[in-house]
Parts: C-alpha cells; sequence; structure tokens
C-alpha cells in the first residue's frame, strides 16, 4: 500500500503556529474589511480549513487528495504576507499573493518538508489559482485559461478549494460568490474539462492551440517538423551535463556554461549573459537552417526565458522538448559543492525562489526526470 504523503501529524492550529513560521506570521496580516470581516489572515485560513472539513466534496475525495487540498487551503493566502497593502479606512490589498504564493510553496515543500514531486507540484497550483473559479469569466481568454489549468490541476477540486474560501470569511457578497462558482462549474463541464483535462488529438495540436493566437480546439496540425531541439531546464547542479551524457547519442550540444568558460567569463557576471545567449542563439540558428537536431543546455528556470527561445525554435519548424530535471534539495546542494565550478550558496537560493516548473502547453513534449527524496 501507497504510503500517504500528509504536511504534519497534528494539524492543531496552535501547533502548527509552533511547527511553521509562515503560519504564525498570519495573525499579523490584516485584510480588507470589507471581503473579510472575520479579521486576519490566520483567522480567515482556520475558518477555510473548518469549510473544507464540512465539505461532502472534500470528504468523498481520497485521504491522499485530501492531504493535497488541506495543505493547499493551509497555504494559499501564505504570501499576503508580503503583498498585503494598508490602502486606509480598512482597506487592505494584496495583490500578486496567489503568484508570489505558488513559489513560497514550492520552496517550503522542496527545501523545507521533503515531498513527492507530483504531489509539491499540485499544492503549489491550487494555490497560484485558488482565486480563478471567482474571476475567471473575466478574463481575456476564459476557455484557454481554464484548458491549461485544467492540464495542471482538477478543476473540480479547484471549486472545491475556492468554496472553502468563499465561506471561510465573513462578508456580504458571499451569495455572488457562490453563484459565480456554480458559473464556474457549469463553464467547465461546457469546456470538457471539469475534474479532468482537457485532451488533445496530438501533441503539436496542443501546442499549436495554446502558443497560436488563432488556435483553437479542434485543428490538428500536419507534424512537419524539419528538426527537433531539446531544451533542458534545472537548477544548476541538477545533473543536466551528466543526462547529456546518459543518452549517449551523437548529437551537438549549446551549452551557455561551456561558452562562458571558453571566454573566461563569470556566471555570476550579469552584464556579459546577454552577449552569452546572443552567442548561443546564433550557433542555434546555423543548426536550425540545416535543420540539425540540437541540445540546448541551460537553466532555463522561467517560462518567459523558454517562451523565447521556444518561439524561437519553432519559426525554424523545429519540435521543441523540453526535459525538466530535479534532485532532491541536500542531494542538489551536495552535487553543487562538489562540481567543478560550483556556484554562491546565496545564488542558488535566489535561483530557486524564481523556479518556474515547465508545464505541457509550453512545448510539444515536457519530459519530468526526477528524483524524489
Amino acid at each position: 500500500m501507497e504510503k500517504i504523503w500528509k504536511l504534519t501529524q497534528d494539524k492543531d492550529w496552535n501547533a502548527l503556529e509552533k511547527q511553521f513560521g509562515w503560519v504564525n506570521d498570519m495573525k499579523d496580516v490584516p485584510q480588507h474589511r470589507t471581503h473579510h470581516g472575520e479579521g486576519n489572515v490566520a483567522i480567515h485560513t482556520q475558518m477555510v480549513l473548518d469549510e473544507l472539513a464540512k465539505s461532502p466534496q472534500y470528504n468523498a475525495l481520497t485521504e491522499q487528495e485530501q492531504e493535497i487540498l488541506w495543505t493547499s487551503a493551509l497555504l494559499h493566502d501564505v504570501e499576503k504576507r508580503s503583498t498585503s497593502q494598508d490602502e486606509g479606512y480598512g482597506k487592505v490589498s494584496a495583490n500578486g499573493h496567489a503568484r508570489r504564493g505558488e513559489y513560497t510553496a514550492r520552496t517550503i515543500l522542496f527545501r523545507d518538508i521533503p515531498t513527492p514531486f507530483h504531489i509539491r507540484e499540485k499544492i503549489t497550483s491550487f494555490v497560484r489559482y485558488h482565486g480563478l473559479p471567482l474571476w475567471l469569466l473575466e478574463k481575456v481568454e476564459p476557455a484557454k485559461k481554464i484548458h491549461e489549468v485544467s492540464l495542471r490541476i482538477s478543476t473540480s477540486q479547484l471549486k472545491t478549494l475556492a468554496q472553502a474560501d468563499a465561506k471561510g470569511r465573513i462578508c456580504e457578497d458571499l451569495p455572488q460568490l457562490l453563484e459565480s462558482l456554480e458559473l464556474f462549474e457549469m463553464f467547465c463541464k461546457d469546456e470538457g474539462c471539469w475534474g479532468t483535462p482537457l485532451e488533445f488529438e496530438t501533441p503539436n495540436a496542443r501546442f499549436q492551440y495554446f502558443n497560436s493566437i488563432d488556435g483553437y480546439i479542434g485543428y490538428v496540425p500536419f507534424d512537419d517538423f524539419k528538426s527537433e531541439v531539446t531544451m533542458l531546464s534545472g537548477l544548476p547542479g541538477m545533473g543536466k551535463d551528466h543526462y547529456i551524457q546518459s543518452l549517449n547519442k551523437d548529437i551537438p550540444v549549446i551549452s551557455l556554461d561551456a561558452i562562458r568558460r571558453k571566454h573566461k567569463l563569470s556566471p555570476t557576471d550579469r552584464s556579459a549573459t546577454g552577449w552569452v545567449v546572443q552567442t548561443a542563439k546564433e550557433q542555434a540558428r546555423e543548426y536550425l537552417r540545416k535543420g540539425q537536431d540540437f541540445i540546448w543546455n541551460a537553466t532555463n528556470i522561467t517560462r518567459l526565458m523558454r517562451q523565447q527561445l521556444v518561439d524561437l525554435f519553432t519559426l525554424y519548424d523545429a519540435k521543441v522538448n523540453i526535459v525538466y530535471l530535479e534532485k532532491p534539495y541536500e542531494k542538489w546542494r551536495s552535487q553543487n559543492r562538489n562540481r567543478e565550478f560550483p556556484l554562491p550558496e546565496n545564488v542558488l537560493d535566489k535561483m530557486m525562489q524564481k523556479l518556474e516548473i515547465p508545464q505541457l502547453v509550453e512545448a510539444h513534449d515536457v519530459k519530468y526526470i526526477v528524483e524524489n527524496y
């Protein structure tokens, strides 16, 4: 029988405050008086957890699914502490708290409480999108947005979390919030992604839909690729070079680190980074024009970094595969210290806090090579 992952065995609030500094912080974070008449983030989070425990949808989940959703609820407003702005007269804004909360949840569940990758990434996704069901229909492209989210987490479980979030507060507009959640469920059902990921006929059909302005579901493009590019992604010291060696293929590798070392440039010299990237891109263009397969070896830890490269590669009709590599935190730090060219610990900390895991919508294929703790 598979072991059930739990954030903690003791879910008593006083115990949580003693065990986790980020829970203890919640009692000092005020909220908008109109939307949160109950008071601070600690009170709200406890009310959300209580509502979740009473929810029939929550109680119908498996034990592991419950633990994931419970942890997501505990963490959902963790970064109101860093984003809350007092606007006076009881008005408090916390713009961007969900996005920043995703990074914080990932750091906590990677560094402090080693968590299996697939569980960690579900929790970070729930934290990131916990407010989406309330505001989805106000988005520019609501269908495409919920299709993307459905590839990361269950939309029905997301509604369960959002419902607990709505009920776990004192506010006058609760009926409107609950109505928004019912509309969210209807919309997901109409779009074919209620509690299940949206399906595509081919990987290229999925890629074109999410990466074309006029992309639409049902369009299946002809796979006429001229080359194949493998883009590696992962924090420094996660074993990208070792992975390339393990492929045992005679294929060109464009390595940003190799370019830096050739020209005696430090990896922490940010002023040289632009030149290094442009040099690498010119080499890539040469391969792309020839229709030559190659590997792009760099950290590529943010979605924007990856998107710029994918746009370049696909301009030349290349098929793009992203390979994300990860080792457990302690092993990763040990590997970095034992590298020929180790990076300073504080640099790794900053990079870890910016890490965005590659998602299925970003390329024709996304592969995760993860060594769990």
